[in-house]
């Protein structure tokens, strides 16, 4: 939580085919695809208007136009620059998965193509509802949007759905990462388990912690649990034990990442959860007969 961002520049080559342009808010870029006169564009930032500068400027010295613009999902800092977008190319057609008004439709496994990139759309739930990722072909690379970031842990809406995302992603790929927010990930597919891992991590502590009140992994392999210690818990209180070690001002978001985790667990039949008081606790083994 809170890592610190890593100093990108403006404008960077990342490989012969891929351009990162700068939207202006920290950590987020947009990334342009291509080697010819026509190119892609991943993502529009935000609307701020450095972002148009440098686009219009990319494209002048690369004699080239965007010719397809691809959202990865709906918020505001990936969608916002399409009206700066179609003023610098109004001949661009903007794609995203369940469209607005004015873009087109992106279908699972659609591919978009332009010289000397191949990209195949799938659709990626997890960080948003309509979140989709972008296998690069020629480089064997992913575009992962906001589902796989390059620096600390992505936000998710439904922990199931973003697992099943993750590994279907961590499947598909076996060169680099290009997120959307922080510097490229050499290692995709390490990265990505990573992702999955920590989040193994997380749901392994609330259980212990619902168990035993403690993480300690020593304390859950030799302790038993008493009456007291299956009590109910709140998301908060969970936190507090959890994320000890983590500043009091990041505690808030980090319970919206625990009602995650219960909720992923009372979907499995492992918790329940009291509606009146809140609290949430382990659903207790019946002995087998």
């Amino acid at each position: 939580m809170a890592t610190q961002l890593v100093p990108l520049p403006e404008v960077e080559r990342l490989s012969t085919t891929v351009i990162r342009i700068l939207a202006g808010n920290p950590g987020k870029f947009t990334l342009q695809v291509g080697l010819g006169p026509r190119r892609i564009l991943i993502d529009t930032g935000e609307g701020l208007p450095r972002w148009a500068t440098l686009l219009q400027s990319v494209l002048k010295e690369e004699n080239a136009v965007v010719h397809e613009a691809l959202l990865t999902h709906w918020h505001h800092d990936h969608v916002n620059g399409v009206p700066d977008l179609l003023k610098i190319c109004p001949q661009a057609t903007v794609y995203k998965h369940q469209p607005t008004e004015g873009q087109t439709d992106i279908q699972d496994g659609q591919v978009f193509k332009v010289d000397g990139a191949t990209l195949k759309a799938f659709h990626t739930p997890g960080h948003t509802e309509d979140h989709m990722s972008f296998i690069f072909e020629e480089e064997g690379a992913i575009f992962t949007g906001d589902n796989v970031l390059g620096h600390g842990t992505a936000v998710f809406e439904d922990l199931s759905t973003y697992l099943s995302s993750l590994k279907k992603m961590k499947d598909s790929v076996s060169g680099r990462a290009y997120p959307g927010h922080g510097a490229i990930i050499n290692d995709a597919s390490t990265k990505i388990t990573d992702y999955i891992n920590h989040r193994q991590q997380r749901e392994n502590e609330v259980l212990r912690v619902l168990k035993f009140g403690s993480v300690d992994a020593k304390a859950a392999d030799t302790t038993t649990p008493s009456p007291e210690r299956l009590s109910r818990w709140t998301p908060m209180q969970l936190v507090k034990v959890i994320y000890k070690d983590v500043p009091e001002s990041l505690h808030l978001p980090a319970s919206h990442g625990v009602i995650q985790v219960l909720d992923k667990l009372e979907a499995e039949g492992k918790v329940e959860h009291d509606r009146v008081s809140g609290g949430w606790q382990l659903i207790a083994q019946r002995p087998t007969l």
